[in-house]
């Protein structure tokens, strides 16, 4: 069950990660907006909302609402936090960029997101227009595809000797252009693609990085758990490689590369000896099947300290260049004049601050996963994922607190343009069917429609960037409420479509109830719910209405499985489990301090991430397979029955585990977020992408 498994890494670490920045803020960008103070109801540290911007949006509006159900497989009808449906907003707007590789004449970048691969053919040194792009026919599309001359979610570039080569990571391949390409869309020569049964040995899965020198290739058969090498770049189709490093109890999910043909460096975002993230140095290039690597390190910072290694969670996105320095970004910028001896070989000079602190930000709100580092012309060329650009330094750093020279995709090296573009990461909306309402757990914002939104691509008409942020949501009639991981509560008593600022606020507790870690609010016409995760379990708080400060829960009672999602429509409340996969529901009427429910989900959810019960329907995000159940009767599910409806991946007969996501139209990649209003569907896709989608109901034909 390859999807699940790497899915299942990539959704762990990922909250793992979140938990861990989320102190430090989120990148704030200049327009109109109104900075407002907020004194809260309790708690220390929970000062204000950093800022609400009036964008000035205009668009059109529903003026009738659709009726009758779902139809299995059915085309999203608009599209938000996005350009729109097959549009990549031009040759320079990249959405969420991955490696960036240099042959020395050529720059190349895999714009992940775009599911295309950008060439310049010469090195630019400002905001200068790609000239060709692999994957797509022209700069406007980012559709994906599996032939040869497409793409799906491309993450590593690699390219020297006259050579490209991608890794076309959720097509399961690598793929190889003997001459560079002088096209667009020029297919590739040749194909390395995996066994889609499972990661057998020497199988490329769900690649994330490619290093050559022209001669030797390297691959990060991320899925597999190894790293590929051939002695000389195939020239055949699926080629088998000559060298295969399956380090089972040491690596995880493998997927940062760097070498100069005579060193080798492996950064594993889940690396067996520190239960996260880390990086393996070989300091000779390896020769022979299984090599052991000479040594470990998962705490970049504290290298040279004499601490053991295996305390932190870095992974290094690194390059090597010609005269054997090796850079690399992970919470800052790292130099080593020469490759590193061993785990107490600290970095030559460490670039960078944190938010807050003086120095340019290189940490995971603007690196994070697939960023990566090329050299040429003298220049260091920096992809940013999360930053959303490329920034280069005319020559190799060399201060701590020096700022790159230039930005690629963005008008200067501190514009983030997923903000400026209104693009939302980790979308959970909500909505009562007259405005929309959308929180991110990882910008730190709520989105504001104040009407429904009835055309693709349009800006909210406000957006708060918040002190903490929402990773969950809950709306009912004019009460709307936001709750971050840590225990941070925001209520609007009215909802805020003129940009008003919340009611009030908790930290950390109500009552006598502590709120962390949250694990999903819901409110209905009764009460208010707060689950909170007590290890592998958790506890369901619920009180008559969104409380005061002070007040106690009405009662709680316990869930055997750790909660991550509820939702409540007054007759039901649905308790989602991320993992194991599973959903139990309870009836409100029934609720007290022994409640006990019917739990729904020994069928084949994949890491669900959201639940949406509403006017007796049942709406499931089965995140990692790629689709939503639906129920139209919610006792059909109760009662064993499977969901009337799948959008997205919807072939039953066949494995689940082999849906790839797609951002097709009637595809969904990795969905999250659900609410539904009796007309529209929306949903938030998490983590790889950040679509919200809108799905109407339609006659019956």
């Amino acid at each position: 069950m390859k999807f699940k498994r790497v899915c299942q890494f990539m959704l762990l670490f990922y909250l793992l990660w979140q938990s861990a920045v989320s102190e430090g803020g989120a990148a704030q960008e200049k327009g109109a907006s109104i900075a407002h103070s907020l004194v809260h109801a309790q708690g220390e540290g929970l000062e204000k909302v950093n800022t609400v911007e009036a964008t000035g949006s205009t668009y059109k509006t529903v003026s009738v609402k659709s009726t009758g159900w779902f139809q299995a497989g059915q085309d999203a009808d608009i599209i938000l936090a996005a350009p729109g449906f097959n549009n990549a907003g031009g040759p320079l707007l990249f959405n969420h960029p991955g490696n960036v590789a240099s042959d020395g004449a050529h720059l190349v970048l895999a714009d992940r997101n775009n599911n295309r691969v950008l060439i310049w053919n010469t090195l630019p040194t400002d905001n200068t227009p790609p000239d060709l792009v692999l994957g797509q026919k022209d700069f406007s599309t980012n559709g994906p595809g599996a032939g040869l001359d497409q793409l799906n979610w491309p993450v590593g570039v690699a390219a020297a000797g006259g050579k490209a080569i991608v890794a076309d990571t959720y097509n399961d391949r690598i793929l190889i252009w003997h001459s560079f390409p002088s096209s667009n869309a020029k297919p590739a020569d040749v194909e390395l693609k995996g066994a889609r049964g499972g990661p057998g040995r020497g199988q490329v899965v769900w690649p994330w990085a490619v290093w050559s020198d022209g001669q030797k290739l390297v691959v990060a058969s991320t899925g597999a758990a190894q790293v590929l090498i051939w002695n000389q770049i195939p020239a055949q189709d699926s080629q088998a490689p000559d060298i295969v490093l399956a380090l089972k109890d040491h690596f995880g999910t493998p997927r940062s590369i760097a070498s100069d043909g005579k060193h080798l460096m492996i950064g594993d975002h889940n690396a067996k000896p520190s239960g996260g993230g880390g990086n393996f140095f070989w300091r000779t290039f390896p020769v022979r099947d299984d090599q052991m690597y000479d040594f470990f390190v998962s705490d970049l910072f504290r290298m040279g300290e004499k601490r053991k290694q295996g305390e932190g969670r870095d992974v290094l996105w690194a390059g090597m260049s010609l005269d054997g320095k090796l850079i690399g970004i992970s919470n800052m910028l790292y130099l080593w004049n020469s490759f590193p001896e061993n785990e107490e070989d600290a970095a030559d000079l460490k670039v960078g601050g944190v938010p807050g602190q003086p120095g340019y930000d290189f940490g995971g709100r603007q690196a994070g996963d697939s960023s990566g580092i090329a050299f040429a012309g003298g220049k260091v060329y920096i992809s940013l994922s999360n930053g959303n650009k490329i920034v280069g330094f005319n020559a190799m750093p060399a201060a701590a607190g020096q700022a790159p020279d230039f930005a690629v995709g963005a008008p200067d090296v501190n514009t983030q343009t997923l903000l400026s573009n209104y693009f939302i990461s980790n979308p959970v909306p909500a909505t009562n069917g007259k405005s929309l309402f959308v929180a991110s757990g990882f910008d730190g914002t709520l989105s504001v429609w104040k009407n429904l939104p009835d055309e693709s691509g349009v800006k909210p008409d406000y957006r708060y960037q918040l002190e903490f942020p929402p990773s969950d949501i809950a709306l009912f009639g004019d009460t709307l409420v936001l709750a971050e991981r840590f225990g941070n509560i925001y209520v609007w008593k009215k909802l805020p479509l003129a940009g008003e600022l919340p009611d009030a606020s908790f930290q950390a507790r109500i009552g006598g109830a502590d709120l962390a870690p949250v694990g999903g609010i819901a409110l209905d016409g009764r009460y208010f719910y707060l689950a909170v995760a007590e290890g592998d379990a958790g506890k369901i708080y619920v009180w008559d209405g969104v409380p005061g400060p002070n007040v106690d829960p009405k009662f709680s009672f316990g869930v055997e499985r750790a909660p991550s999602r509820l939702s409540s429509d007054g007759n039901y409340l649905a308790v989602l489990t991320t993992e194991p996969g599973s959903l139990t529901i309870f009836r409100v009427s029934e609720l007290g301090p022994k409640a006990q429910g019917i739990v729904i989900g020994e069928r084949p959810f994949n890491l669900p991430q959201g639940v949406f019960a509403g006017e007796g329907h049942l709406f499931v995000a089965d995140t990692c397979f790629n689709r939503v159940h639906i129920w139209k009767d919610i006792e059909d599910a109760i009662g064993g029955k499977e969901a009337d409806v799948l959008l997205g991946y919807t072939d039953r007969a066949s494995r689940p585990e082999d849906a790839k996501p797609e951002i097709g139209r009637h595809k969904l990649f990795w969905p999250a977020g659900l609410c539904f209003d009796g007309s529209f569907l929306w949903v938030g896709e998490f983590k790889f992408s950040g679509r919200v989608l809108r799905f109407s109901v339609r006659p019956a034909e």
